[in-house]
């Protein structure tokens, strides 16, 4: 590839939980392609070595504080000059039925999963006012399929969809195009509970059509997709990479009827 073909594919990106699974294989994925990307995260420690072996810039993010949000946006735009695209990898998982969900456990949920993406969205259209670009959200497959103790979370997830469809309509006038990705289980620390034992792993399995476990590599190669500028006619979507859970009924299941 010559250099002005590399210089025209060169996008700009902020990734906020850069330092998650799916943030940091993205922010991974992005830069090698020659990309470049803007860090935030709320682990200091993981970010810093993060921005160091990407030699990406970054800045401590508070997931819940939608000031944060804003200010990590606005500064990745002054670094960068403008900011072709903002995905949202903030987020968190909680696994409990909604009468032993406390106030504080509720609040905590909404803040991390919804608020943070609304945060985004209403951050990243400033900064990218009228030239155009991407945001993607993280919804999940328990907001598309009533799944046993994920009211909460499943909850928050949802308001993300109707927030990704509501932002789409509002800012397609703009070039700004907003989809999300809806997840399976994905394997990381911050699901380690449901997978981490044969037993724990055999029951996930058996939810998913595709008979595994989902990698961060399977989500951020569709986010990456979404980001890229080729694929400018795609907004609004909600695609699901959760191998077939929110869709199928995986055969194992079927046979038990």
């Amino acid at each position: 590839m010559s250099t002005a073909a590399a210089e025209q594919k060169s996008q700009k990106f902020v990734i906020l939980g850069a330092t998650g699974a799916i943030g940091s294989e993205l922010s991974r994925r992005l830069v090698q392609a020659g990309h470049e990307v803007f860090l935030g995260g709320r682990q200091k420690r993981q970010l810093q070595l993060l921005a160091e072996e990407l030699s990406a810039p970054s800045l401590t993010v508070e997931g819940t504080d939608p000031t944060s949000i804003e200010q990590c946006i606005q500064s990745a735009c002054e670094k960068l000059g403008h900011v072709d695209g903002v995905v949202n990898c903030i987020g968190s998982v909680l696994l409990k039925p909604a009468h032993l969900t406390s106030d504080h456990e509720w609040s905590e949920v909404l803040a991390v999963n919804l608020t943070s993406a609304f945060a985004t969205v209403r951050s990243a259209a400033k900064v990218m006012g009228r030239q155009g670009g991407t945001i993607v959200l993280i919804s999940s497959a328990a907001a598309r399929i009533g799944l046993a103790n994920h009211e909460a979370i499943a909850a928050a997830k949802a308001g993300v969809i109707g927030l990704t469809l509501s932002a789409a309509a509002t800012y397609a006038n703009r070039g700004i195009r907003v989809n999300a990705v809806a997840p399976g289980l994905i394997k990381s620390n911050m699901t380690q509970s449901l997978w981490e034992t044969p037993a724990a792993e055999s029951a996930s399995l058996e939810m998913h059509a595709l008979n595994r476990i989902g990698t961060p590599a399977d989500v951020a190669s569709m986010i990456d997709w979404l980001l890229q500028a080729e694929n400018n006619w795609i907004t609004g979507q909600v695609l699901g990479i959760d191998g077939g859970l929110a869709t199928i009924v995986p055969r194992t299941r079927q046979k038990r009827r």
